[in-house]
């Protein structure tokens, strides 16, 4: 423990300051939330200091004499301006530590001003009151608030301006004392941000700014220690003596010579007029030598140009007032011009957008602080499309430059510049010329100016497309990276690959590149060649030759037989819309709908593509119709069934990545067992689908659903036989019409429920159940002499045309059911 004391009339305090090493200096704390303490802390069961009674924390910047009072509000981490810190404790203010006790648990007698600034250490200030006359004043009746300037803010006074003021004490020294007053009592807690209080020397504003990190300062000095009240007002100690302002920014450019450039920049722009007003600004002022560092002809250029130089300067002007003892770390600030800077600190030194160029700090006015920079701060506003490029654009800068396309793009002409990063940049100089003009465009166009759809001219005459995604804005097969840049008649997108313009269709691509021959002639087999050719957006997911490898010359044959599964399976390689590579969200699932319905799952990891867990190889071929990505394996959708054996056998050669889905079928069985459910039944030549009444005679049924004369497959079985009937809902023999019999027995026939029967030539909608034999049927959903076939249908009208679909009527014999008179 150290401890400093001090006299104060006839009693004598002792007030410890408790020494704390940041915790980047010490062994860790086997408990993270204890501070490590210096050997003071003697009890291994007492409490750390910091923890007991009336405890303050203040942070020091190792090296320096800088001290921060430290609150739960701004502490600093450990770091100020990138300066490792210490941590003292020491008693809050107004109270004091007593031998033997812990913490400091006594209250400190409360004084007057003058008391109070030495009970605070501000000695010289307490000095200077005594020698100037004002100590009666501050001693006495009355409600003050005193910024005292600590005794190294004093020591930091030049010799001469110090060795003035004492020699004329009655007069300047105590008039300089009367600007650090208030004539009431101000805690921190009352002074708000942009705040101007009235000193009592001469009426002179005081201006107060208050900031979110906590840090209090008055006319830019900041308040080390403060509320330390007394009984006739509040001392706060400040970091330096403070003077009277009068200026304003407008003032202080008119006077200073060395920031007479800037003032004719800031007069040219009409911006003098502004800073002549009331307001709370921070100025960073270049001074003329800023100025003379500038590229011969940049000034002409610049002053040629009234919104360039209105650009300019105000690039150098915040709308707050930011003194640089506020300014702990790296913060971003909007300035007048629009655009941002970053003001930081590293050490004692301000920084601008992370530079070292400040020469003089917190020239206070009446409407804002000035500090003074030794470079002059250009916004992309104010340069043209060669300087908004950085270093991670050299080699496009260069190539620009030797092919002379810069003199195309003088300071008057409207152009966009499409620059890839150097990584991507071709060396192929028989291509330079072509790569460089389909990188820029013939007008300004800025990010937030484009949109999905949109076609931009470049300097070749290409009309190159943009495509806005969720996370990705892109121009044909190239997206962009963050940090598009706006100059004064220029913009700057920087891309990450070299743009591709399309100058074929998809269906040109494909018959020049070799690989899709199968592909294609499927398409053409498909009636769907018109697809690749005609005008639209898609995007194609293209199987190889290699993808049909294991087919022979039979099984294409059976695959270009049904047109309708054919379809199906191409028309899930297609999607409507542009979707590249550099377009998808990364590791997440892209779900893109194909034209035949079902949807693609496309993953884009590490710059490659995955669709349905297949690898796409080649990707981003673009096409004027759409975009092709080549993919080793045929594409099916994992949720559509196969019904028939053939094709089933047939896709699994094709499509190995997923297990294919079966339709369950079971076969037609003759003889005599119990069905379930059948479809369709028919025998004869009716064509039916529903059946409302059992019928003798020719009616005529309104529904047909299906009939075919071909050998089906079934998904139940109907045996022939002679069936148990128990009900029959309706039958009609001749003309009546029965509701309901509860027996029909013809042998010996029950009935269990027989919602529709036949007898004679109808035509047919829906039959039920028809049923002859000696079976047990619950219900018979479908039976079918012949055969047919069944596959999911799709509709693809409205893709190009709408398909036709046969149905052949099977012969069928007529089933007989009759009723026996009073059999029941």
């Amino acid at each position: 423990m150290y401890k400093l004391h001090f006299s104060h009339r006839s009693s004598f305090f002792t007030l410890p300051v408790f020494l704390l090493f940041h915790p980047h200096t010490l062994p860790a704390s086997p408990f993270p939330f204890i501070p490590l303490l210096l050997p003071h802390h003697t009890s291994s069961s007492s409490p750390p200091f910091s923890y007991r009674p009336n405890v303050c924390a203040l942070q020091q910047v190792q090296g320096t004499k800088k001290k921060y009072f430290s609150t739960c509000r701004n502490w600093y981490k450990g770091s100020i301006c990138g300066k490792k810190t210490l941590v003292l404790y020491e008693c809050c203010p107004g109270y004091i530590k007593l031998e033997g006790t812990r913490g400091c648990p006594a209250v400190a007698p409360i004084d007057h001003v003058y008391g109070t600034l030495g009970l605070v250490k501000a000695t010289t200030t307490q000095q200077y009151s005594d020698m100037s006359k004002l100590r009666e004043e501050i001693e006495g009746k009355g409600s003050f608030t005193m910024f005292a300037p600590s005794n190294e803010a004093w020591e930091q006074v030049e010799s001469d301006v110090r060795s003035a003021l004492v020699s004329n004490v009655n007069i300047e020294l105590y008039n300089a004392l009367h600007f650090h007053m208030v004539n009431r009592r101000l805690l921190t807690k009352d002074m708000k941000n942009d705040m101007t209080v009235t000193s009592m020397y001469n009426d002179l504003g005081i201006y107060i700014n208050h900031y979110s990190n906590g840090i209090v300062t008055v006319n830019c000095a900041r308040i080390i220690h403060g509320n330390q009240v007394a009984t006739n007002g509040v001392v706060h100690v400040i970091d330096r003596v403070i003077r009277g302002v009068a200026n304003n920014i407008k003032d202080v450019l008119d006077v200073t010579d060395e920031l007479s450039s800037f003032k004719a920049a800031a007069l040219a722009s009409g911006l003098m007029d502004k800073l002549d007003q009331p307001g709370h600004y921070t100025l960073f002022a270049p001074t003329d030598e800023a100025f003379d560092k500038l590229s011969p002809g940049y000034m002409e250029r610049i002053m040629g140009d009234k919104d360039v130089t209105a650009a300019l300067v105000n690039y150098h002007l915040l709308k707050s007032v930011q003194c640089s003892e506020a300014i702990m770390a790296g913060s971003v600030y909007e300035t007048a011009e629009g655009s941002t800077i970053e003001i930081g600190c590293d050490g004692d030194s301000l920084t601008v957008n992370g530079i070292k160029m400040v020469l003089k700090k917190d020239i206070v006015t009446t409407n804002g602080v000035i500090h003074l920079i030794d470079r002059v701060l250009i916004p992309d506003s104010a340069k043209d499309g060669m300087e908004l490029m950085g270093d991670s654009q050299s080699t496009f800068t260069d190539m620009v430059s030797e092919l002379g396309l810069a003199a195309a793009m003088g300071p008057k002409t409207e152009y966009t510049l499409l620059a890839p990063v150097n990584t991507v940049m071709s060396t192929d100089q028989s291509l330079l010329r072509y790569i460089l003009e389909n990188h820029i465009l013939k007008l300004k166009v800025t990010l937030s100016e484009l949109y999905n759809g949109q076609l931009l001219e470049t300097l070749a005459g290409k009309l190159l497309r943009v495509f806005i995604y969720r996370t990705a804005v892109c121009i044909e097969n190239a997206c962009m990276v963050r940090g598009s840049k706006e100059g004064s008649k220029s913009a700057l997108h920087v891309m990450k690959s070299i743009i591709k313009p399309a100058e074929k269709t998809i269906y040109e691509l494909l018959i020049a590149d070799g690989r899709f021959k199968i592909f294609l002639s499927l398409m053409e087999t498909a009636g769907l060649t018109n697809l690749l050719k005609q005008e639209g957006s898609y995007t194609i997911f293209a199987p190889t030759d290699n993808a049909f490898g294991d087919l022979t010359r039979e099984d294409l044959a059976l695959l270009k037989s049904d047109l309708n599964a054919l379809r199906i399976i191409l028309l899930y390689h297609f999607s409507n819309g542009i979707f590249i590579n550099g377009g998808l969200e990364g590791g997440v699932t892209n779900l893109l709908k194909t034209l035949q319905g079902n949807n693609l799952q496309v993953i884009s990891v590490n710059n490659s593509i995955h669709v349905n867990s297949v690898d796409v190889p080649d990707s981003d071929l673009m096409a004027t119709n759409g975009v092709i990505h080549v993919v080793k394996n045929v594409l099916y959708p994992a949720d559509l069934p196969v019904g028939r054996q053939d094709l089933l056998v047939l896709l699994k050669k094709l499509i190995k990545y997923i297990q294919i889905k079966v339709e369950k079928v079971t076969r037609v069985i003759g003889g005599d067992p119990s069905v379930t459910k059948v479809t369709r039944v028919i025998e004869g030549e009716p064509s039916l689908t529903t059946v409302t009444r059992v019928i003798e005679g020719q009616p005529t049924i309104t529904k047909v659903t299906r009939v075919t004369d071909t050998e089906p497959i079934v998904t139940k079985v109907v045996v022939k036989g002679e069936p148990v009937i128990t009900k029959v809902t309706r039958v009609i023999e001749g003309d009546p019409s029965f509701t309901k019999v509860t027996r029909v027995i013809e042998g010996q026939p029950s009935l269990t429920k027989v919602t529709r029967v036949i007898e004679g030539e109808p035509s047919l909608t829906t039959v039920t159940r028809v049923i002859e034999g000696q079976s047990t049927n619950t219900k018979v959903t479908r039976v079918i002499e012949g055969k047919i076939y069944y596959f999911k249908l799709v509709d693809i009208s409205g893709v190009i045309f709408s398909p036709s679909f046969t149905i052949t009527v099977a012969s069928l014999q007529q089933t007989k059911r009759t009723s026996t008179k009073g059999s029941g």
